[in-house]
């Protein structure tokens, strides 16, 4: 499978498809086509190495919904033999397993790693005196996480390259949330959120044309909701808020989403 570094050459012929985990144009080429697509440039991946990275998306992208309460429980069963006094802590005077849950669910959703139970469970003991609302805890685990994330999303001594969220669409996200029993939630109108998909599409293409990762850059107060804009079109565009990334981490933002 050959992936194209952002221009065609004409002398590189064969099955026109898309690489299954990231979504990009590529072509499947034959084994004698392979030395000259790699000198021209394009990045040549076997094909087990294309099925085992499919494989690999498919599952993070799933893995919110393989976690019932029976496997939380097996998760909580296991921290506890080495870290009782957290758990007891924890559960079930602050949260119950179903609290637990919905934020691993919420980590894993955004292929978040949930390896970390001491870090998640330190800070769910930490902020859930305050609230049991699972989006709140969920921001507060990732900042926690921040480390992690960082790691995660860029390479030591690189620069980040970002999209990020403009000042008049984070002011009208900040003013479209509206409170209820249940939690907060976006009231986002219609033409707003068209207009979001628009813009933030074509930043997302022109960070693709130029062989980046595309990601979405975020004031912490919005990030949560931000996502919940994009999440049922480009579930695999991650977003980022500024306290999820250490202060060691350089950034550069590439294009703006605005209104």
């Amino acid at each position: 499978l050959a992936m194209s570094p952002g221009f065609d050459d004409e002398s590189i012929s064969g099955i026109e498809t898309m690489e299954p985990a990231f979504g990009l144009p590529a072509l499947w080429i034959d084994e004698a086509t392979k030395e000259r697509a790699e000198l021209s440039g394009y990045t040549v991946v076997d094909p087990p190495s294309v099925v085992a990275t499919h494989l690999t998306e498919l599952v993070k992208r799933h893995a919110h919904e393989l976690l019932g309460r029976q496997e939380t429980r097996a998760l909580i069963d296991n921290l506890k033999e080495s870290y009782p006094v957290l758990v007891d802590e924890l559960i079930p005077s602050l949260l119950g397993i179903g609290d637990v849950q919905k934020v691993l669910i919420k980590l894993l959703k955004e292929k978040i790693s949930i390896r970390d139970m001491v870090t998640i469970f330190e800070t769910l003991a930490d902020y859930g005196t305050y609230t049991k609302d699972p989006d709140i805890l969920t921001e507060y685990v990732r900042q926690a996480l921040s480390r992690q994330i960082t790691q995660q999303f860029t390479q030591q001594g690189e620069t980040m390259r970002v999209i990020t969220v403009g000042p008049n669409l984070e002011k009208k996200i900040a003013e479209s949330v509206q409170q209820s029993e249940q939690g907060s939630y976006l009231a986002l109108d219609p033409v707003s959120t068209q207009t979001v998909y628009q813009k933030l599409t074509e930043q997302v293409n022109r960070a693709v044309q130029s062989g980046q990762q595309p990601i979405l850059l975020a004031s912490p107060t919005i990030r949560m909701y931000m996502r919940q804009i994009i999440e049922r079109t480009m579930q695999d565009i991650p977003v980022l808020s500024y306290s999820e990334l250490e202060p060691s981490v350089e950034i550069q933002s590439v294009g703006v989403v605005n209104l």
